[in-house]
Protein backbone atom coordinates (compact mmCIF):
# COMPACT_ATOMS: atom_id res chain seq x y z
CA UNK A 1 0.00 0.00 0.00
CA UNK A 2 1.34 3.37 -1.14
CA UNK A 3 0.93 4.93 1.91
CA UNK A 4 2.34 2.41 4.40
CA UNK A 5 5.01 2.07 2.03
CA UNK A 6 5.49 5.64 2.32
CA UNK A 7 5.82 5.50 6.17
CA UNK A 8 7.73 2.76 6.68
CA UNK A 9 10.70 4.37 4.10
CA UNK A 10 10.55 7.19 6.35
CA UNK A 11 10.41 5.57 9.28
CA UNK A 12 13.82 3.65 7.73
CA UNK A 13 15.23 7.22 8.20
CA UNK A 14 14.74 8.04 11.87
CA UNK A 15 17.95 7.66 13.38
CA UNK A 16 17.66 4.57 16.54
CA UNK A 17 17.66 6.75 19.88
CA UNK A 18 14.15 9.24 18.50
CA UNK A 19 13.10 5.36 17.59
CA UNK A 20 14.12 4.16 20.61
CA UNK A 21 12.14 7.11 23.10
CA UNK A 22 8.91 7.12 20.68
CA UNK A 23 8.70 3.53 21.24
CA UNK A 24 9.53 3.57 24.72
CA UNK A 25 7.26 6.45 25.41
CA UNK A 26 4.15 4.59 23.67
CA UNK A 27 4.98 1.14 25.36
CA UNK A 28 4.84 3.28 28.69
CA UNK A 29 1.68 4.78 27.70
CA UNK A 30 0.17 1.61 27.09
CA UNK A 31 1.27 0.03 30.56
CA UNK A 32 0.22 3.41 32.37
CA UNK A 33 -2.99 2.77 31.00
CA UNK A 34 -3.26 -1.08 31.46
CA UNK A 35 -1.24 -1.99 34.39
CA UNK A 36 -2.57 -5.18 34.77
CA UNK A 37 -1.55 -6.14 31.13
CA UNK A 38 0.84 -9.04 31.50
CA UNK A 39 -0.87 -10.38 35.06
CA UNK A 40 -2.10 -13.18 32.47
CA UNK A 41 1.17 -14.47 31.23
CA UNK A 42 2.49 -16.09 35.22
CA UNK A 43 5.44 -17.01 34.99
CA UNK A 44 6.08 -16.36 31.26
CA UNK A 45 6.26 -12.38 32.58
CA UNK A 46 10.08 -13.21 32.99
CA UNK A 47 10.43 -14.27 29.54
CA UNK A 48 12.01 -12.04 26.67
CA UNK A 49 9.62 -11.19 23.91
CA UNK A 50 11.52 -10.15 19.85
CA UNK A 51 9.16 -8.61 17.44
CA UNK A 52 10.70 -7.88 14.12
CA UNK A 53 8.35 -6.26 11.74
CA UNK A 54 9.16 -7.06 8.39
CA UNK A 55 8.63 -4.33 6.58
CA UNK A 56 10.66 -1.38 9.37
CA UNK A 57 14.06 -0.98 9.65
CA UNK A 58 14.24 -1.36 13.69
CA UNK A 59 13.13 -4.56 15.81
CA UNK A 60 11.89 -4.48 19.45
CA UNK A 61 12.53 -6.60 22.12
CA UNK A 62 10.05 -6.93 25.33
CA UNK A 63 10.33 -8.06 28.77
CA UNK A 64 7.26 -8.03 30.77
CA UNK A 65 8.99 -8.30 33.80
CA UNK A 66 10.72 -5.56 33.97
CA UNK A 67 7.74 -3.20 31.90
CA UNK A 68 11.06 -2.69 29.59
CA UNK A 69 11.24 -2.45 25.53
CA UNK A 70 14.20 -2.00 23.94
CA UNK A 71 14.45 -0.82 20.33
CA UNK A 72 17.36 -2.47 17.97
CA UNK A 73 18.07 -1.95 14.22
CA UNK A 74 17.02 -4.78 12.06
CA UNK A 75 18.92 -7.75 12.37
CA UNK A 76 20.78 -6.49 15.50
CA UNK A 77 18.65 -7.35 18.41
CA UNK A 78 19.68 -10.27 20.67
CA UNK A 79 18.08 -13.89 20.95
CA UNK A 80 14.57 -13.46 22.24
CA UNK A 81 12.57 -16.50 24.01
CA UNK A 82 10.14 -16.09 21.58
CA UNK A 83 9.91 -14.00 17.85
CA UNK A 84 7.57 -12.69 16.63
CA UNK A 85 7.45 -11.30 12.24
CA UNK A 86 5.81 -9.93 10.29
CA UNK A 87 4.78 -6.63 8.77
CA UNK A 88 3.91 -4.15 11.29
CA UNK A 89 0.61 -3.06 10.75
CA UNK A 90 -0.30 -6.64 11.64
CA UNK A 91 1.58 -7.15 14.69
CA UNK A 92 -0.04 -3.75 16.28
CA UNK A 93 -3.66 -5.15 15.28
CA UNK A 94 -2.78 -8.40 17.13
CA UNK A 95 -0.96 -5.99 20.50
CA UNK A 96 -4.27 -4.50 20.10
CA UNK A 97 -6.47 -7.72 20.35
CA UNK A 98 -8.86 -6.90 17.38
CA UNK A 99 -7.28 -9.56 14.69
CA UNK A 100 -7.85 -13.35 14.84
CA UNK A 101 -4.09 -14.43 15.78
CA UNK A 102 -4.99 -17.66 14.39
CA UNK A 103 -6.22 -16.75 10.81
CA UNK A 104 -2.78 -14.27 10.21
CA UNK A 105 -0.72 -16.82 11.49
CA UNK A 106 -2.62 -19.88 9.39
CA UNK A 107 -2.21 -17.40 6.53
CA UNK A 108 1.36 -17.44 6.90
CA UNK A 109 1.46 -13.62 7.49
CA UNK A 110 3.30 -13.80 10.59
CA UNK A 111 5.91 -16.15 11.76
CA UNK A 112 6.46 -17.19 15.03
CA UNK A 113 9.56 -19.13 16.64
CA UNK A 114 11.37 -19.96 20.10
CA UNK A 115 9.21 -20.44 22.98
CA UNK A 116 5.01 -21.00 21.50
CA UNK A 117 3.80 -21.72 25.44
CA UNK A 118 5.15 -18.22 25.74
CA UNK A 119 3.54 -16.68 22.55
CA UNK A 120 0.27 -18.27 23.62
CA UNK A 121 0.17 -16.64 27.35
CA UNK A 122 1.22 -13.35 25.29
CA UNK A 123 -1.70 -13.58 22.79
CA UNK A 124 -4.09 -14.15 25.68
CA UNK A 125 -2.68 -11.69 28.24
CA UNK A 126 -3.51 -9.24 25.03
CA UNK A 127 -7.05 -10.57 24.16
CA UNK A 128 -9.31 -8.35 25.55
CA UNK A 129 -7.23 -5.83 26.80
CA UNK A 130 -8.69 -3.00 25.02
CA UNK A 131 -6.02 -1.39 23.87
CA UNK A 132 -6.19 1.37 21.14
CA UNK A 133 -2.64 2.44 19.98
CA UNK A 134 -4.08 5.15 17.73
CA UNK A 135 -5.78 6.77 20.75
CA UNK A 136 -3.01 6.07 23.25
CA UNK A 137 -0.40 8.44 20.34
CA UNK A 138 -2.68 10.27 20.19
CA UNK A 139 -3.22 11.34 23.59
CA UNK A 140 0.64 11.77 23.66
CA UNK A 141 0.14 14.01 21.12
CA UNK A 142 -1.36 17.24 22.71
CA UNK A 143 -2.51 19.79 20.92
CA UNK A 144 -2.44 17.65 17.34
CA UNK A 145 -4.58 15.24 18.90
CA UNK A 146 -7.32 15.08 16.85
CA UNK A 147 -5.22 15.30 13.10
CA UNK A 148 -2.45 12.81 14.44
CA UNK A 149 -5.35 10.00 15.42
CA UNK A 150 -7.16 11.05 12.09
CA UNK A 151 -4.02 10.33 10.46
CA UNK A 152 -3.35 7.07 12.06
CA UNK A 153 -6.79 5.67 12.12
CA UNK A 154 -6.63 6.14 8.06
CA UNK A 155 -3.30 4.33 7.89
CA UNK A 156 -4.51 2.04 10.16
CA UNK A 157 -7.46 0.95 8.09
CA UNK A 158 -5.92 1.34 4.56
CA UNK A 159 -2.92 -0.74 5.72
CA UNK A 160 -5.17 -3.62 7.04
CA UNK A 161 -7.69 -3.26 4.17
CA UNK A 162 -4.64 -4.36 2.07
CA UNK A 163 -3.09 -6.85 3.97
CA UNK A 164 -6.86 -7.94 3.74
CA UNK A 165 -7.12 -7.99 7.20
CA UNK A 166 -10.12 -7.02 8.60
CA UNK A 167 -10.25 -4.68 11.57
CA UNK A 168 -13.30 -5.52 13.90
Amino acid sequence: MLVSSRLMAAAGIVPLPIAARAASLLFQQVLKSHPRLFDRLGDYRYSCFGFAPSDLAFEFVIRPAGGTIRTYRRGRAPEADARISGPLLLMLGLAEGRLDGDAVFFARKLAVTGNMEAVLALRNALDDSGIDLVKLAGDMSGPIRRPVMAALSSVRRHALKAEGARWN
